[in-house]
């Protein structure tokens, strides 16, 4: 407080000091009448002021900058007397011409400011006594609101205080005379400052709150003092009133308001809101009614947002199967101008020279009649149409291991394109895991062997663009709609050249194949909102990774779950996709008899990751019966054969194996090199000659062999480029994910509501509890405000990310791009950004109606809510959702305890946001604050440790720490496993 009043103080009383200098006409002697004011007179004094205040305001602007924007402008609005001057004459009238001798000097100035600080420094008042009062005995002009003239011949020196015993009188209205100085100064405008009237039941001077001090003249004075409101209260022009002078007082008419220290009225935005004498606009009506056309507007977006989506979705879904019904029909007129061509070079039909392009000629001679093979006519039919790359994955010696465990051990084999492949053991057998290595996600693992991609070693990263993996869980987006989640998979992971025709047929011949028409516009669901069922979800969760058109297509168990029926017609859609060249490998659990017959190859895997079986299905049972081991009627082959591995079924294998040593009886059969920790198993079996000499049934006859060889092997040659398929840049997959998040938050517009709703209560809770009051510029309020906003939109943004991390980690692995991803989900939430600033302010400016502008404090919640949309981003990363929530709800009331707090070192409060976000408030609370108020927004700005100048620099501090907590939040993201 001391170092308010000394700033404040200093900043006021400058302004008599100066003003003594001034070389003004003499006094008339004293015992003569003094001439009646002149207008010239008014008009000299106002010029005098206003070279006073402009001789002033380079030294204050240098000295007070931090609570004055422009010095020279609030020193107008403070002391520009300009308009009304008639005080300054009065009082002239009213000392014969003796006002300026009247007026404090510096020493005097120095000693009141001294009482100040020293009165607001320690509990008990220190009178301020000149070297004119006495004490003990009070000299006539010491009592408070009265001064006296200096004594002729006195010294002219700012420096000491010059003896005042002459004329000694009331103070002038219009000036306040503090007691024990026995000098005026001016009152500032924004302050009522008249003559005091005796109370004679209290013995104060009314309207002020001093007595007046015994003697023969018991007469009021004027005011005895001006600092900030908390210190002195009664020289501010009343609440309900306005004061145009200092020694002017009028009602507020009806139709404006006026609060405390205005100098004139103001006008409402409602007439009606505003009676006579009103202090601020009563808004509390308008604000209740915009409520309930809120809370209406909000309830209709809740219980309706559903029915408008769901339309829209079919009217969309229309027009895509027209379009894709039009992209059908210019497929089918291609292929009969392709069957035209080949029967014209099977010369069965002649195309006429007019049909005929030159590229078409020159193709025709080059061909030069030769006989076309079956491939021959298959490449012709196709050779306008993208082919997809074959992939062949072989893996020799393949072990992973963690520490002393070995997860897989010398697994050898490999999967081949247009052919569907089943991975089948007993729990724990490394099924997963075998998928994970032939992926090459062995980040952790120590892995001995090679894997090989066409018959090359290289990573499987380089070729993610063309591999789909459909994981054991449905991770779908249960907020779209079937057609959605395909669609928006397909524009992602096709290549970018493709049309959207083709990309239509593409989704249409996917939605086909797993029989989901009827379903295609129905919401996959969540576990708040029942949508498809579980086998359903299944084939959609398939569906994703089809409409890419891999090259190699791996699941993870995509039969569990579902029935036999289902599981047929999935089945069925794998078959399609390996009749076009993909290498289709899946896990599959207990599946029927017809099922697993409808599998080309069959991987068995025993306990500890080691290969028992690796071949075609056709030939399992030739191969175990050639061991000795018979599947009985009636018993489905691979889970009698898990159930031998497991030891549940005792069988008899020749050579005097057991269950355990199928593995390495395989490895015999197929000549691969036995590891040393089996080798004590191969001398305790008695192997026999056969399983040596019989062919490896692994594998397909030679010449099968060779022929699917080459035709892999050339492909690899020729679809280097399409290896490296290029997808959709990171531009276009954000124009995507705009979409997809557009809708989703569309279809969230239930829970956007309740939030809107919830802000809105707290708006109103803040205003009417904790209202803005002048003494404090609402450091309280705007506490809680910081608080309750921070904390309710932090949590709203946990939503962001927190529900999604399964499919974002779908979609990175699969290639897509994260940064497209991130923007788009922060570019959809700053329209959150934007609107619950106006949703809060809407509820809390109605009832609280503060003086700092609505643009000012919605400026402040607009960065205050990017910021905090910032952190919640990175909790809703770091934790899972339940600590995510926790944290959300503590950081911001520890942040705004910590930032607000005094004592603590400036550096850790500058650290907190809300710190800057309050600081803000404050700011624009205070430029609002001029005249009378200057004293209390300087006390309050120096107290804070603020500068008025630094609002753009709150915004800024504020935004640049949400982008932080954004890269932040993005690189975690990059990180998340």
């Amino acid at each position: 407080m001391r170092s308010i009043l000394l700033a404040a103080v200093a900043l006021l009383l400058a302004l008599p000091r100066a003003a003594r200098c001034q070389q003004l006409p003499p006094s008339p002697p004293l015992g003569r009448a003094p001439p009646p004011p002149l207008p010239a007179v008014q008009e000299d004094l106002g010029a005098r002021l206003q070279n006073l205040t402009n001789g002033l305001t380079d030294q204050l602007q240098k000295k007070y900058s931090f609570c004055m924007i422009d010095a020279k402008t609030d020193l107008n609005q403070t002391f520009n007397f300009s308009s009304d001057l008639s005080f300054a004459s009065d009082c002239m009238e009213q000392t014969t011409g003796d006002m300026l001798a009247m007026l404090c000097n510096r020493a005097e100035v120095e000693l009141y400011i001294k009482s100040l600080t020293s009165s607001s420094s320690s509990s008990s008042i220190t009178p301020r006594v000149s070297s004119n009062c006495n004490r003990s005995t009070w000299a006539t002009g010491c009592q408070p609101g009265w001064a006296c003239m200096t004594l002729s011949g006195a010294s002219s020196s700012d420096e000491v205080i010059p003896p005042r015993a002459a004329k000694c009188r009331p103070c002038c209205p219009g000036f306040f005379c503090p007691h024990g100085l026995t000098c005026m100064m001016p009152c500032p405008l924004g302050a009522y400052c008249p003559l005091g009237t005796l109370n004679t039941t209290t013995g104060l001077c009314d309207p002020y709150f001093y007595q007046v001090t015994p003697g023969p003249n018991p007469e009021c004075g004027t005011a005895d003092s001006w600092a900030d409101i908390v210190t002195t209260n009664d020289v501010f022009c009343p609440p309900g009133h306005y004061c145009p002078s200092t020694t002017q007082k009028h009602n507020c008419s009806n139709g404006y308001y006026c609060r405390k220290g205005s100098t004139d009225e103001k006008k409402c935005f409602w007439k009606n809101t505003c009676k006579d004498n009103a202090i601020k606009e009563d808004l509390t009506l308008y604000g209740l009614i915009f409520i309930g056309i809120l809370i209406f507007i909000l309830l209709l977006v809740y219980n309706c947002s559903g029915l408008f989506i769901t339309i829209q979705v079919k009217m969309k879904s229309r027009a895509r199967k027209r379009a894709a019904k039009k992209a059908n029909k210019s497929a089918a007129a291609r292929e009969r101008w392709k069957l035209g061509k080949e029967l014209v070079l099977r010369h069965e039909v002649e195309l006429p020279e007019s049909f005929r392009t030159p590229q078409q000629s020159d193709r025709a001679m080059k061909k030069n009649n030769d006989k076309l093979t079956f491939s021959g006519v298959v490449s012709l039919a196709t050779e306008n149409r993208p082919q997809r790359p074959m992939l062949e994955v072989a893996f020799r010696g393949l072990t992973l291991s963690i520490g002393k465990k070995k997860l897989l051990q010398c697994v050898t084999g490999k999967l081949s394109p247009g052919r569907v492949t089943a991975i089948m053991g007993p729990s724990g057998a490394g099924k997963t895991t075998f998928l994970n290595a032939v992926l090459g996600k062995t980040s952790g693992y120590k892995k001995n062997g090679i894997v090989l991609i066409n018959g090359i070693p290289e990573s499987m990263q380089s070729y993610k663009k063309i591999i789909g993996f459909v994981p054991q869980d449905d991770i779908v987006h249960g907020n779209l709609t079937v057609e959605e989640n395909l669609w928006f998979s397909s524009c992602c992971r096709l290549s970018k050249g493709t049309s959207r025709s083709d990309k239509l047929r593409v989704l249409e011949r996917v939605i086909e194949s797993l029989g989901l028409q009827e379903i295609r516009n129905s919401l996959v669901g969540t576990v708040e909102k029942r949508g498809i069922s579980g086998g359903q979800r299944k084939r959609v969760n398939v569906g994703t990774e089809m409409v890419m058109e891999p090259s190699l297509l791996i699941l993870d168990e995509p039969t569990t779950g579902l029935d036999s029926a289902s599981s047929q017609l999935l089945l069925k859609a794998l078959r399609h996709e390996a009749l076009e060249g993909v290498n289709v490998c899946a896990v599959i659990h207990q599946p029927s008899y017809t099922l697993f017959n409808m599998f080309d190859d069959f991987v068995l895997l025993a306990r500890g990751g080691i290969i028992a079986y690796h071949g075609p299905v056709s030939e399992v049972e030739v191969y175990f019966a050639g061991l000795g081991i018979k599947v009985p009627d009636r018993e489905n082959p691979p889970d009698y054969f898990i159930d031998i591995l497991e030891g549940i079924v005792k069988t008899t294998i020749r050579g005097n194996a057991t269950p355990k040593h199928l593995p390495l009886l395989w490895m015999l059969h197929n000549g691969y090199e036995v590891p040393d920790d089996f080798q004590k198993d191969l001398e305790n079996i008695n192997t026999i000659r056969e399983l040596y000499t019989v062919r490896s049934i692994s594998e397909q006859s030679s010449e099968e062999q060779t022929e699917n060889t080459d035709s892999v092997h050339l492909n690899a040659r020729q679809s280097n480029k399409l290896l490296e398929r290029k997808t959709p840049g990171v531009f276009a997959q954000y124009g995507y994910y705009l979409g997809r998040v557009a809708k989703q938050r569309r279809r969230e517009s239930a829970q956007q509501a309740v939030d809107y709703l919830i802000l809105c209560i707290a708006g109103i809770c803040i205003g009417t509890i904790a209202r803005v009051r002048d003494d404090s510029f609402g450091v309280a309020s705007y506490g809680y405000a910081i608080m309750a906003v921070s904390l309710l939109c932090q949590l709203a943004a946990l939503r962001s990310f927190s529900p999604e991390k399964l499919q974002y980690w779908r979609e990175r692995e699969s290639g897509m791009s994260s940064l497209a991803y991130f923007l788009a989900r922060d570019t959809i939430d700053h329209f959150n950004t934007a609107v619950k600033p106006i949703i809060f302010l809407s509820t809390f400016y109605f009832f609280n109606n503060p003086r700092s502008t609505l643009r000012d404090n919605y400026l402040v919640l607009l960065a205050l809510i990017y910021c905090v949309t910032g952190i919640g981003y990175a909790f809703s990363i770091w934790f899972e959702l339940g600590l995510a929530q926790l944290s959300s709800a503590i950081a911001p009331v520890v942040l705004v305890l910590v930032g607000t707090k005094q004592d603590l070192p400036r550096v850790i409060k500058e650290l907190c946001y809300p710190k800057w976000a309050l600081e803000a408030f404050i700011i624009a609370g205070a430029k609002e604050y001029s005249g009378v108020w200057l004293i209390t927004r300087c006390g309050a700005l120096l107290q804070g440790g603020y500068d008025i100048k630094d609002f753009n620099l709150c915004i800024t501090i504020i935004m640049l720490y949400g982008v932080l907590f954004r890269l932040v939040a993005y690189f975690s993201l990059l990180k998340l496993k």
